[in-house]
């Protein structure tokens, strides 16, 4: 049974082990980190603060998927605007050895259970780069539509690769689970 917990320092060890070449790296970071490879401090860096708290409490939700076997995802949630109602995921990523075996799928859908329900959310937003169909289709399967935004670029490893931008919206979320809403009065 897959679960969702928040990130720890040490989970970045086996997640940064799950990109054995810089396509797959930069397929899960995009530009956000100047060279290939990292090190566990690299990633810990873009995470917590010198105390080992969240680096934007409130606004940034680093998660990391595990079952019995141990970790096998992780993603980040920010929120990307000031009303916090629009929530962004980024760096999903799925133990190499465990991809097409659904877990993908299964991360993202605890992540908009907790997107949705616990931190009230009105939209989620994804992008996958056009030379990631697996995630691209990973996205769909749970629920995510595309938007119909500019044409996105991001210019990595000397070649522009487009991002295709999906988003999920609240009323679609609860629709798809079948209607039911718990909300605090």
């Amino acid at each position: 049974m897959l679960r969702l917990r928040p990130y720890k320092a040490a989970d970045a060890g086996t997640i940064i082990g799950w990109c054995k070449d810089e396509t797959a790296f930069r397929k899960w970071t995009a530009d956000r980190y100047e060279s290939f490879p990292i090190t566990e401090a690299d990633m810990n860096k873009k995470y917590v603060d010198d105390n080992g708290d969240c680096a934007e409490p409130d606004n940034f939700y680093p998660m990391t998927a595990f079952d019995e076997s141990g970790i096998v995802g992780h993603l980040i949630m920010r929120f990307t605007d000031e009303e916090k109602k629009v929530l962004r995921f980024g760096f999903v990523i799925v133990d190499d050895t465990k991809r097409g075996m659904g877990y993908g799928k299964e991360m993202i859908a605890l992540s908009l259970k907790f997107a949705f329900e616990i931190l009230k959310a009105d939209k989620v937003t994804i992008g996958a780069f056009e030379n990631n169909m697996p995630a691209y289709w990973c996205y769909k399967g749970a629920g995510f539509k595309d938007m119909e935004t500019e044409e996105t670029k991001c210019e990595l490893s000397g070649e522009t690769w487009k991002i295709l931008e999906l988003e999920l919206s609240e009323e679609d979320y609860f629709a798809a689970a079948g209607g039911y809403r718990f909300r605090a009065v």
